[in-house]
């Protein structure tokens, strides 16, 4: 790497890093003086409230980055070149016979790197978060009740609650349908509450500890894999995926998952949205492409015009981005809604802007 190679490669990651403070501090603010009241209320002190906003605000960073990650690789790179436009950097390096594509990979290679850091916060950070994100800005300790709903378990058993507080892990009322042996029957257990237990946590673990149950006794039951009575009244019930967090997840639940967990649920075929879920599984996939097919659209946008002013240059970049994830979410649109296939879905954008970058790359003047 030569010594141009180094200042370009530096002068982009700063720009990155400057785009990057700048988003997520304008989303904080604009997002914080709309939500103000959410987090100075119920009697909370100054400093608890200020400490609740920069806990929501810490997890919440990594799911704006995830969101604006292509945008944010994008502006940086328009504005490292720009700005060498601007300064006149770029004519010396091309009378010296190098070519626009060779004086640009600096710039690729960051965008390749920052992509794989999107990439990896997206499979490694947000699932490990997904609790936190799920929460609302007023109650991030989980205390609040949340409606609950039902949940089918690979081994038969169906469970289904009221409402349901996540501090505890406590659902309220809890009823519970096990299958009886091999005849086929069904019994059926009503609890006052259910705490889940997840596995590794104690000596019964991996399942939902139920209490104050009707009946309280079942005289005839020896199938100690499904349910085992403890105490008369108290129960404990066995489950493999009807967990705390398959009877609270909303509509979208999926969506903070990483990509071989969506692969998991769609081998299992056991969810509700699988088509969705499908379309965003190779959606994952194609992710990195089209980031960088974006990326080489925009630079080739800054470098058809020289003359042009560099926020003008900036501005065609952000029509850029809106007609890039206009297309993508017209196409997720299509194959949520069953009317292309999911890999279609998925991979139709890169098909559709691979021909217009090498198109508007080779057009480049050099």
């Amino acid at each position: 790497m030569t010594l141009a190679d180094r200042m370009l490669l530096w002068s982009y990651v700063r720009s990155f890093l400057i785009c990057l403070v700048s988003l997520l501090s304008l989303y904080v603010i604009i997002d914080l003086f709309t939500n103000l009241d959410d987090f100075f209320q119920d009697g909370r002190g100054f400093t608890e409230s200020l400490r609740n906003v920069g806990r929501y605000y810490l997890y919440r960073s990594a799911q704006i980055f995830d969101r604006l990650c292509e945008s944010m690789i994008l502006l940086a790179g328009a504005f490292t070149v720009g700005w060498m436009q601007r300064n006149n950097e770029l004519l010396p390096l091309l009378s010296a016979g190098v070519p626009t594509q060779r004086v640009l990979r600096p710039v690729l290679l960051g965008s390749a790197a920052f992509l794989g850091l999107g990439i990896a916060n997206q499979e490694f950070v947000i699932p490990r978060i997904a609790d936190m994100l799920t929460r609302q800005r007023d109650d991030l300790d989980g205390e609040r009740e949340t409606a609950a709903q039902s949940a089918y378990d690979p081994t038969g058993i169906h469970v289904e609650g009221h409402v349901a507080r996540r501090s505890t892990r406590t659902v309220r009322p809890f009823h519970c349908t096990i299958p009886d042996g091999p005849g086929g029957g069904l019994i059926h257990l009503s609890a006052r509450e259910a705490v889940y237990v997840p596995p590794g946590e104690g000596p019964f673990s991996g399942g939902w500890l139920l209490r104050d149950t009707t009946p309280a006794t079942l005289p005839d039951w020896d199938n100690t894999r499904l349910a085992r009575m403890l105490t008369p009244g108290q129960w404990f019930v066995y489950t493999k995926d009807a967990d705390y967090d398959a009877v609270t997840r909303n509509g979208h639940w999926y969506m903070l998952h990483s990509t071989w967990q969506l692969h998991d649920l769609l081998q299992q075929g056991t969810g509700r949205r699988l088509e969705p879920m499908a379309v965003l599984f190779h959606m994952r996939l194609a992710r990195p492409v089209l980031g960088l097919l974006l990326v080489t659209m925009g630079l080739a946008v800054i470098l058809r015009d020289p003359q042009r002013h560099i926020f003008v240059s900036a501005g065609w970049c952000l029509v850029l981005c809106a007609v890039y994830f206009g297309v993508t979410l017209g196409c997720k649109f299509l194959g949520d809604n069953e009317i292309l296939a999911p890999a279609w879905a998925a991979w139709l954008p890169v098909l559709l802007f691979a021909p217009a970058s090498l198109v508007m790359m080779d057009a480049v003047y050099t």
